[in-house]
């Protein structure tokens, strides 16, 4: 499930400065724990209980496997305010002005595209088809609850998948904001070599210990 930890309202043109909208995946960041400390778990032991090159071995899978899952699960964020979208992926951070934002598009992934076609996927808000059918599912009933004169109680819940909501807040903010002297700007990309590094490092050296035997 992707929520935003903070959701104020669409923020006045006036105010010079906002507070970042932050969406994360909370259940990708519950199986990056998880992940990490099964990781840890065997890491450890084979360091303290191995012999040989076992050792050595673990040390190395250590260094490329946390800074990968980190990556994938911890990492991911998507900071919205009233000047730009900054989207953290595994491996880069983009930062688009609003101005510089075509459009927010939602299928079997989420993504932004900005004005020279470029496209970003956005990870810290994943699909799930499961919450958007059920919500389908809720829709359709309360439409048929409304056409019937019932209350719409009897199919309560929410309408839109969190991670639809998700995107239709930041296509609000993208359309309030486009036009604004603060949100104007150029795209940028900077690649995560704090991820990439370690991860690099550790396919090396685990590579040399499995090619010398």
């Amino acid at each position: 499930m992707t929520t935003p930890d903070d959701q104020p309202p669409v923020p006045d043109a006036s105010r010079p400065e906002s507070q970042d909208r932050i969406y994360r995946s909370h259940a990708g960041i519950a199986g990056g724990v998880l992940l990490l400390a099964i990781t840890g778990w065997l890491g450890i032991d084979a360091l303290v209980s191995g012999h040989g090159r076992t050792p050595w071995l673990a040390l190395a899978a250590l260094i490329l496997l946390v800074p990968l899952v980190a990556a994938f699960t911890l990492r991911p964020a998507v900071y919205a305010n009233q000047d730009r979208l900054r989207v953290r992926n595994p491996f880069r951070v983009v930062v688009l002005p609003w101005s510089k934002v075509a459009s927010l598009r939602s299928g079997y992934s989420n993504e932004v595209v900005d004005a020279g076609g470029a496209k970003f996927q956005l990870w810290a808000i994943p699909v799930s088809l499961r919450a958007r059918k059920a919500a389908a599912r809720r829709q359709a009933r309360n439409a048929a609850a409304d056409s019937s004169g019932r209350t719409s109680s009897v199919a309560s819940g929410p309408t839109r998948s969190h991670s639809d909501q998700a995107m239709d807040d930041l296509r609000e903010l993208a359309e309030a904001r486009a036009a604004a002297e603060g949100a104007q700007g150029e795209v940028s990309v900077r690649w995560a070599y704090e991820v990439i590094g370690p991860a690099v490092a550790g396919a090396v050296v685990l590579a040399i210990l499995l090619a010398v035997g």
